[in-house]
């Protein structure tokens, strides 16, 4: 979000409560020279995801909460921008437990240990989700299918041990 801008307003409520006399607002613009608005009317899902990462980022060393969880926190994301997010996911996961689903190879590639998470349906019609841990070997194999999809040929599986090894 280069350009953007965020900021925390203290907005009066018309009637004090239990709560106090002040609501807390979180506003966000997310592009130069556009108009702060409230984030809770504004931002898309994805965005709501990475103002959560950056605010875990910047809060973490202040009062660092054992485990963080981001679901998709690079929804909407690539190139450049996920290379940075898996760098930051990384840094975090250096002082406390970091859980992270992701569909980006730039991201998994930082982790230091992959889980691979599979779903299927069962023989009751219901739906049954496998969670697999992964091998050095398997690893490769993971990020190198989310890199190429469909086809996985030697020099994306090149490419893979090379993120993979960053």
């Amino acid at each position: 979000m280069v350009g953007g801008s965020f900021e925390v307003a203290l907005v009066p409520l018309a009637e004090g409560g239990a709560n106090g006399l002040k609501q807390i607002e979180f506003r966000v613009a997310g592009h130069a020279g556009v108009a702060l608005r409230p984030l809770a009317k504004v931002a898309s899902g994805g965005e709501l995801a990475r103002i959560s990462f950056a605010l875990a980022v910047i809060g973490s060393p202040a009062s660092p909460p054992p485990t963080l969880i981001f679901d998709e926190v690079d929804m909407g994301i690539g190139g450049d921008v996920a290379a940075v997010v898996g760098r930051l996911l990384h840094q975090l996961g250096r002082d406390r437990q970091v859980l992270c689903v992701t569909h980006l190879p730039q991201v998994a590639a930082r982790g230091d240990h992959h889980f691979q998470v599979a779903k299927a349906g069962d023989s009751a019609g219901g739906t049954v989700s496998t969670v697999t841990p992964l091998d050095k070997s398997k690893r490769v194999e993971e990020v190198a299918r989310m890199l190429g999809g469909l086809e996985i040929t030697a020099t994306i599986r090149k490419h893979a041990k090379e993120m993979l090894a960053a």
